[in-house]
Formats: C-alpha cells, sequence, structure tokens
C-alpha cells in the first residue's frame, strides 16, 4: 500500500516538473545555477522513483537513494516557504507551503515502509 502511494505521488510529482516547469523554477533559490536542469533531472528522478515502485522493481534503490534525494530538494521547499508562491496562478496559503517543510521528513520516515 505505502509502495503504491509513494509510486504514485513521485510518478506524478515528476510529470508535474514538465507540465508546470515555470512554476517549480520559480522556487528554486535565485542564487542558484542551471534552474531548468534542476527541475528536469529532478522530475527524471521523480518519474524513475515512481516507475520503480508502480512496478515493484528497484525497490531496494529507491529506498536507498530517496532519503539523500529528498534531503538535496528540500531548500527549494524552504525557498518555497519563504516567499509567496503560486501553484498555476492560483498563490498558495503560506500555511500549505510551510506545512509542506516537515511532510518532507515524514516522506524521508516513510521510506523504510516502502
Amino acid at each position: 500500500m505505502i509502495r503504491t502511494l509513494y509510486g504514485v505521488l513521485f510518478l506524478g510529482a515528476g510529470i508535474m516538473h514538465f507540465v508546470q516547469e515555470r512554476a517549480f523554477m520559480s522556487i528554486i533559490p535565485k542564487s542558484w545555477p542551471f534552474k531548468r536542469f534542476m527541475v528536469q533531472a529532478s522530475g527524471v528522478i521523480e518519474v524513475v522513483y515512481g516507475a520503480l515502485l508502480l512496478t515493484n522493481k528497484g525497490t531496494r534503490f529507491v529506498k536507498g537513494t530517496l532519503p539523500a534525494f529528498l534531503i538535496a530538494v528540500f531548500p527549494a521547499n524552504i525557498n518555497m516557504a519563504l516567499k509567496p508562491s503560486k501553484l498555476g496562478k492560483m498563490p498558495l496559503p503560506k500555511w500549505v507551503t510551510w506545512a509542506r517543510l516537515p511532510l518532507q521528513w515524514v516522506l524521508i520516515k516513510g521510506v523504510k515502509k516502502i
């Protein structure tokens, strides 16, 4: 059940990196270079994670690497909480962007249960 949930979550998030590329680029700190590459690379990684989990292949690989990936993207989540963010054209409430921060740690802890 958790494996499928993570699979759907990461596959969907990965696809959204390409559908809403500009929105994902906007949450990367301004001082960081290669924003488009980072969005596309992280999108590919999330699609791969999602596909592996949904097909029940490479689960050990996902369990071993997903925590590091979630830590690597955490600065973008912090930046998203600190500055006004939008989902498409709709502004996200501050409580949503701040609530997302502890969710990263819940996802990291949940990897053990995949």
